[in-house]
């Protein structure tokens, strides 16, 4: 007789996978705090936090509170009506944002966020089209969030003609692996400055989606002068400048947004995910008025049956108390110092990182044969092909050991939520520990040091 899990997994298809691999899940029955917890009882310190979207971590009871209260009260209206919900929201939203980012849009995941955006980018910017992205991206998976994607699975959706037209792929300010093979600050920051050569041989460029600390493709913490320079050159091309904050925002970075370490504020800004600590699926476009200005005579044609959904808005008040009371505790800056130094001190005992680079509560440790080469274990091509990869044998015995921990093809998710201690912290790195002698095994030895390449550009 078949169990639940096979059951469940005969009549579903597991996410980004091949679905032979969708067989045996780990059944996660509750969860609190910073840990989660299987069908056994067994606890996992989550050092992710999941999808880098519980920031806040598992059962706050405010954001608990808030979703119960409005679920009472009115689950579901359309979004041709006003809701009390969306409206307390809004005025939430309005305390944390940059300045001049004060119109919003809601719907229900970053990838419908970065949707909406391109919609207002080419209806405002007609003629121009073109859409510049980077190569180690990711911006959702729809139709529009993949094709604006660098990393392997843009691949996929392109062989399937699920894609737009107008993606071009800049080069990334990825110090530790630099396109224009530079050294900081020798090169004068040519990552952004060859976005200006770019823009004017292109022609019908309307608008450049990044990142400003990237995720899923490894934590990049671009030079201080890199934001500033891109808004420059936006500015003198009329390119509108789209910030996709799905994972750097809501304090992740130890700003309520990344891009006020530059103070830069972009055209149009996208987040979700921690907008609500993840309690309900919640993604928000919101644009400067030099945007918004041009909806008050033309059409904004775009809409979704859930939009301003009130039970999922619900949370996003409580959420915002929760996150300034947290910061103004002083907590997450003292761990994210923490972190820091332990993420280090890793460094310095395990010859399979090559680079650890992040800032705040969002780090990654860059995974690689040879240190002095910077050989990987593995590249894109292999995330696809179905090779075990070296990073995910490190997160799986880490899983083993009581340790979740997303992995991506060449490095490991270091993302915490930020209510975690440094006691907590201590416990992570001592299963991490273990686990990364998988790959001291199988390295190529030589006395280079690990880089600390978001070190010296912060």
């Amino acid at each position: 007789m078949k169990n639940m899990i096979e059951e469940f997994t005969e009549h579903t298809y597991g996410t980004w996978n091949r679905q032979k691999a969708w067989k045996t899940p780990i059944l996660i029955k509750d969860a609190e705090g910073v840990y989660i917890y299987d069908d056994k009882g067994k606890p996992y310190l989550d050092f992710s936090s999941q999808l880098m979207c519980s920031n806040l971590g598992h059962k706050n009871k405010a954001i608990i509170e808030a979703i119960i209260k409005q679920a009472e009260k009115l689950p579901y209206v359309a979004p041709a009506f006003a809701n009390e919900s969306a409206m307390a929201a809004v005025e939430a939203l309005r305390s944390v944002m940059p300045e001049g980012l004060d119109k919003f849009f809601f719907s229900t995941s970053g990838t419908e966020a970065n949707e909406a955006a391109l919609k207002m980018v080419r209806q405002s910017k007609a003629p121009a089209y073109k859409i510049i992205s980077r190569y180690h991206s990711y911006h959702g998976a729809t139709s529009a969030g993949a094709a604006f994607t660098g990393d392997p699975r843009r691949w996929f959706s392109e062989q399937a003609r699920c894609t737009i037209e107008g993606v071009r792929f800049a080069p990334d300010n990825y110090c530790y692996r630099c396109p224009f093979a530079l050294k900081y600050p020798e090169c004068n920051v040519q990552c952004a400055r060859y976005l200006d050569y770019m823009i004017k041989e292109e022609g019908n460029v309307a608008a450049m989606i990044v990142e400003p600390v990237v995720g899923t493709n490894g934590r990049i913490v671009p030079p201080p002068e890199y934001f500033p320079i891109l808004r420059r050159i936006c500015d003198e091309n009329e390119v509108l400048l789209i910030a996709d904050e799905v994972m750097s925002g809501w304090f992740r970075t130890g700003t309520a947004f990344a891009m006020e370490h530059w103070d830069v504020i972009p055209d149009i800004l996208t987040t979700a995910k921690g907008s609500t600590g993840a309690y309900t699926p919640v993604g928000i476009t919101a644009s400067t008025q030099s945007v918004s200005d041009f909806f008050e005579e033309a059409l904004f044609c775009h809409g979704h049956t859930y939009a301003y959904h009130p039970l999922a808005a619900s949370p996003i008040p409580a959420a915002v108390s929760e996150y300034k009371k947290l910061m103004d505790s002083g907590l997450p800056q003292k761990t994210s110092k923490h972190l820091q130094e332990k993420l280090y001190e890793l460094a310095e005992n395990h010859e399979c990182i090559g680079d650890v680079r992040g800032i705040g509560h969002f780090w990654a440790l860059e995974i690689v044969k040879n240190r002095k080469t910077k050989e990987p274990f593995d590249v894109k091509a292999d995330k696809l092909s179905g090779k075990a990869l070296m990073t995910g044998k490190i997160a799986a015995d880490s899983m083993n050991n009581g340790l979740y921990m997303a992995a991506w093809y060449d490095t490991l998710v270091i993302a915490p939520p930020l209510i975690i201690t440094e006691e907590q912290i201590d416990e992570a790195i001592d299963i991490l520990d273990q686990s990364l002698v998988i790959g001291d095994k199988e390295v190529v030895s030589t006395d280079m040091p690990a880089s600390r390449s978001s070190e010296y550009i912060k």
